[in-house]
């Protein structure tokens, strides 16, 4: 890599090649707490050659490579060098390159950043960014229409009921786009109740998804059928597919042995009834109204369902990272490389991995390790394109929709170009017109 020359940290000091060593060395060691070294962990050796020139060797051929370094978090050695990272004050008061820097942090209630003058490409537009704490939907939204704050993204109810007065339409620009996202029910693979293929395909045919895209999301998304968004390269719609069929559910939970045996509308199998609590995450209403639907569902085919929402914190270092769930309904964030390892590989179960669901299937291990290891493109179709075959029959996960990304803008902010990753990756070429300008101060 040949790093540009005259590139600074906030605080002045030069970017160099030692602190992209600093950031590969941290996040590589084994007291750094992450599940995102697998990446950085196929290096053989990385080596500084001059003060802007930094080589990597790897053992093997590694497709993600390029990408990977894309997410590594550079840190500046000068500020960090012998610091536990996980108690600095460096966390409050982050020093990074881009083009705007830290300026304030008022706990729950707002970050403020400020134009970074030396910013390598030049000078941002906006001479300020805010970011406002509101967790509430609802209250954000009444703020959006009473100048408080300037861009959200808007709730598919708000989006499809809500904007599309002419007043509203006269101050806000809204843009919708299919996100790089999709949410899921995930099964503890664990679980007596899900360890069974068939009791899966069960519930994926019992789940109506294109009622979810049209109750919850106002027809603002599409189903899932897999991890990768279906105007992608990579997405194989040749997949299985669950259309709405509780009578098949029926069927298939039948041949898994489960039967009302006693009548009381619920099925029993060895004496046990189908009953299990689905979590997610409390402030998600689109989730929560998903989960609803799911449950209903569900009863009509003789599995009683409960619901339970926990805050964000608790829920992940409480429930996902100690694997104390029976169901989930969470999403994933994806982008253009295919490369879901940390996800789907057996080797991520264990904690702090992300294969939370305990999912393991040694062809999927052999097929995420091919495809790292070949940079031929129709060879890595080929791979993912099998892998996504074998989820659609395990369904460990029923995948449920892809959301439409729905952010809205005041009209005053000229230069947003809406682009395949979304809107906000040239933000520091968005501009005011000096006659529509608001902030002086943050």
């Amino acid at each position: 890599f040949y790093l540009r020359k005259g590139v600074k940290w906030h605080d002045g000091v030069e970017f160099t090649a030692e602190d992209v060593l600093f950031g590969f060395r941290l996040i590589t060691d084994p007291h750094t707490p992450t599940a995102y070294a697998g990446d950085f962990l196929e290096v053989d050796r990385a080596e500084v050659l001059n003060r802007y020139t930094f080589r990597v060797h790897y053992r093997r051929p590694f497709a993600p490579a390029l990408s990977s370094w894309g997410n590594l978090v550079v840190l500046p050695k000068h500020l960090l060098q012998g610091k536990d990272l996980t108690r600095s004050a460096f966390g409050r008061h982050p020093i990074g390159t881009g083009p705007f820097r830290f300026y304030q942090w008022r706990t729950q209630e707002k970050i403020v950043l400020e134009a970074n003058p030396d910013y390598f490409a030049g000078r941002p537009y906006l001479n300020w960014i805010v970011f406002r704490v509101i967790p509430d939907p609802a209250t954000m939204f009444m703020e959006l229409k009473a100048g408080g704050i300037d861009w959200m993204d808007l709730t598919p109810l708000q989006f499809a009921r809500e904007t599309n007065t002419p007043a509203f339409r006269a101050r806000f620009r809204k843009y919708k786009y299919l996100a790089f996202s999709y949410t899921y029910l995930g099964y503890n693979l664990r679980h007596p109740l899900f360890r069974d293929r068939r009791v899966r395909q069960a519930l994926s045919y019992a789940i109506n998804k294109q009622e979810i895209v049209e109750g919850v999301l106002f027809g603002l998304g599409v189903p899932a059928t897999g991890p990768y968004k279906p105007d992608t390269y990579w997405y194989n719609p040749n997949v299985r597919h669950y259309p709405y069929d509780p009578e098949k559910a029926r069927e298939l939970l039948a041949r898994a042995g489960w039967r009302d045996t006693d009548g009381d509308g619920v099925l029993d199998k060895d004496g046990h009834p189908f009953e299990f609590t689905i979590l997610t995450n409390q402030g998600n209403l689109s989730r929560l109204l998903t989960a609803q639907i799911i449950q209903r569902r569900l009863s009509q085919i003789g599995l009683r369902v409960h619901i339970r929402t926990v805050e964000w914190t608790a829920f992940i270092h409480e429930f996902i990272d100690k694997r104390r769930f029976e169901a989930v309904i969470l999403g994933w964030t994806t982008g253009p490389e295919p490369d879901l390892y940390d996800v789907w590989h057996s080797s991520k179960i264990k904690p702090p991995g992300l294969n939370f669901i305990s999912y393991a299937n040694p062809e999927v291990d052999r097929l995420l390790e091919a495809g790292r290891r070949t940079f031929d493109r129709q060879k890595r179709k080929r791979i993912y394109d099998r892998f996504q075959e074998i989820l659609a029959e395990d369904q460990p996960y029923t995948f449920l929709y892809v959301p439409m990304a729905l952010p809205c803008i005041h009209r005053r902010f000229h230069g947003i170009k809406p682009a395949p990753l979304g809107i906000s990756y040239n933000l520091e070429r968005w501009w005011v017109p000096r006659s529509a300008q608001k902030y002086l101060v943050p």
